[in-house]
């Protein structure tokens, strides 16, 4: 009968590879700084709330036989998705340990600021010369450039967001006259509600 030699060692006796041990730790590095580089509070259920009202809104302005109330309606929708998203994040945030005032939260503030001021601007001169109907294509080009700008200090679903929204205001702007209700259905509402779901999912709530 062969001998067994007692140098031998089985599976379970084998030392953990360094290798190993050098790749985990790397990993763990990574993910933190990630999450000490990045504004991680873009709420997805208020998202999808967002995206709520705005189908909600673009049924009710697709009545509206005057455009200054089709006009009044999606400010007083932007002013409450507005409410929404800063709600939502600040309760994110707060329940992640996350502060609003942030380095992250700052670099995010400082890029998507400028397009929405860009944006109000544009409408605000669009509605004096009565050019109601390339609103709605600017709207989104503006906000899809903000969600780009900040989403780059954001997690990887926002920017991704941001180019759809760009590319629903410029097929917005191609389109007949008569679409815009429908397609900011399809933008601020449903592009909400989807990347809302996987951001929720995928980076808690």
């Amino acid at each position: 009968m062969a001998k067994i030699s007692p140098l031998q060692k089985t599976e379970r006796d084998e030392p953990v590879s360094l290798g190993d041990r050098a790749l985990d730790n790397l990993d763990f590095i990574r993910s933190t700084m990630e999450r000490s580089t990045s504004f991680t509070a873009v709420p997805g259920y208020g998202g999808m709330l967002m995206g709520a009202t705005a189908i909600g809104a673009a049924f009710f302005a697709n009545q509206q036989i005057y455009l200054r109330n089709w006009l009044v309606i999606w400010v007083v929708e932007a002013f409450l998705a507005f409410a929404i998203g800063l709600l939502a994040m600040w309760q994110k945030a707060k329940l992640g340990g996350q502060s609003l005032f942030s380095a992250p939260a700052r670099k995010f503030a400082m890029s998507f600021a400028p397009p929405i001021i860009v944006g109000v601007a544009l409408t605000f001169g669009l509605w004096r010369f009565d050019h109601y109907g390339v609103m709605a294509g600017m709207w989104m080009l503006c906000y899809g450039a903000a969600v780009v700008g900040g989403g780059a200090y954001s997690v990887r679903a926002v920017p991704v967001m941001g180019w759809c929204f760009i590319v629903l205001g410029a097929i917005t702007l191609a389109l007949p006259k008569g679409s815009s209700d429908e397609m900011m259905a399809a933008s601020f509402g449903l592009l909400h509600i989807i990347f809302g779901a996987v951001i929720a999912r995928k980076y808690g709530g």
